[in-house]
C-alpha cells in the first residue's frame, strides 16, 4: 500500500524533530570547539576522499559561495587543504589534513559519546533497526534530489 499524504505529513515532521535534536546534540557536544556543527558536516564529507569542492556543494545542498567560505575557513584553521585539480585546472580538489583528520576524530568521539549514553536504554537490534530505516530514507531523498553519492574518486564531477 502506498504512503498516504497524513503518513508522508507525520514522516516529515518527526525528521524535523530529528534535525532540531541533532542539531541540539551537536551543540552541547561541539561547545568550546573552534569548528561549528555545518563545518564539521563539510569535514566528514571531505574525510571520504580528496574531492571537488563543485561535487561536495553538490552534496551538502549548498552554493559555491557558501562552500568556498567554509572551505577558506577549514584552510585558516589548518584542516583542510585545497589545490588545483591536475585535469581541470579551473577547478579545486580539497582534502583533509592530519590535523583535520584529528580533529574530526575528536569530534565524532565527542559525539558518538554523547549519542551512546542518550541511547543507553536502547538494544543493539533497536539501533540496527533505526540505522537501516535512516539509510534507506537518506537514499530515497538523496535519489529525489539527485545529489551524488559518496566519493569514488578525486576527478569525478
Amino acid at each position: 500500500m502506498p504512503l498516504t499524504p497524513e503518513t508522508a505529513a507525520s514522516l516529515v515532521h518527526e525528521i524535523f524533530d530529528l534535525q532540531r535534536a541533532v542539531r541540539c546534540v551537536a551543540a552541547v557536544t561541539l561547545h568550546g570547539e573552534a569548528t561549528s556543527t555545518a563545518l564539521h558536516l563539510v569535514l566528514r564529507l571531505i574525510a571520504e576522499g580528496e574531492c571537488r569542492a563543485t561535487r561536495l556543494a553538490q552534496r551538502l545542498g549548498v552554493g559555491a559561495p557558501v562552500l568556498s567560505r567554509q572551505i577558506a575557513e577549514l584552510v585558516e584553521q589548518g584542516l583542510v587543504v585545497r589545490r588545483k585539480d591536475p585535469d581541470d585546472g579551473r577547478a579545486q580538489l580539497v582534502a583533509l589534513t592530519p590535523s583535520g583528520a584529528d580533529k574530526l576524530q575528536h569530534m565524532e568521539g565527542r559525539r558518538f559519546a554523547v549519542f551512546q549514553k542518550s541511547l543507553r536504554d536502547w538494544s543493539e537490534d533497536d539501533a540496527v533497526s533505526a540505522r537501516k530505516a535512516l539509510q534507506r530514507l537518506t537514499e530515497s531523498l538523496e535519489k529525489t534530489a539527485g545529489v551524488p553519492g559518496p566519493f569514488s574518486g578525486a576527478t569525478e564531477n
